[in-house]
């Protein structure tokens, strides 16, 4: 489970449970005293509790979002399973694919005729670390980290990581991919500033 999804499980389930559940996992405020803490120069005064981290300080994520997030999920998962042909099936007709060093792939017949990988040779998952919804409601955006693994024959792997960005819309009242573009993490530089 990626750490994005396990906060996201964690701030969503705390936000269902019932409010004195809630209140038993939040930890009880813990005071600063001036008398007791040299950098406060004030005179003694009644303790106030310090600020507390706990997953209600999160700022909550609007359905919106949380349904472009749960779509990403799903569309991953479905890849993972199924490879090319999944992939394929979740993009509009005039859906384009965006990738390193490759010319645009442009509507869903023309991605669907190279997207004919079988996931036991090439794994591809790819998980969600934002998302925003359009004004509208009826597009919007995700984008986040991808691994690319490719098995060859001999049982060797080669795994290449990179960022996405999907676009998605509703046509005919279902979520389809509009732009998926991704490009892969650059070669590490050892410490040094890249040119």
């Amino acid at each position: 489970m990626s750490r994005l999804t396990a906060a996201l499980f964690l701030c969503l389930a705390t936000l269902a449970a019932p409010a004195t559940l809630r209140a038993q996992n939040i930890p009880p405020p813990t005071t600063v005293s001036p008398a007791t803490n040299p950098a406060i120069d004030a005179p003694a005064s009644p303790a106030k509790p310090a600020f507390t981290y706990t997953p209600l300080h999160v700022p909550p994520l609007s359905p919106g979002v949380l349904e472009l997030l749960k779509l990403e999920g799903q569309f991953s998962a479905a890849v993972t399973a199924g490879g090319g042909k999944a992939f394929s099936s979740w993009f509009a007709d005039d859906g384009v694919t965006l990738n390193n060093g490759q010319p645009a792939v442009r509507g869903r017949s023309a991605i669907a005729s190279i997207a004919n990988w079988d996931p036991t040779a090439y794994k591809l998952s790819w998980y969600a670390e934002g998302a925003q919804m359009g004004p509208s409601n009826d597009t919007g955006f995700t984008w986040g980290h991808y691994d690319a693994t490719t098995i060859a024959k001999d049982g060797k792997s080669t795994t290449t990581t990179g960022r996405y960005i999907t676009f998605w819309k509703k046509v005919d009242g279902k979520w389809k991919v509009a732009l998926d573009a991704s490009a892969n993490e650059p070669p590490p530089t050892n410490g040094l500033p890249t040119p």
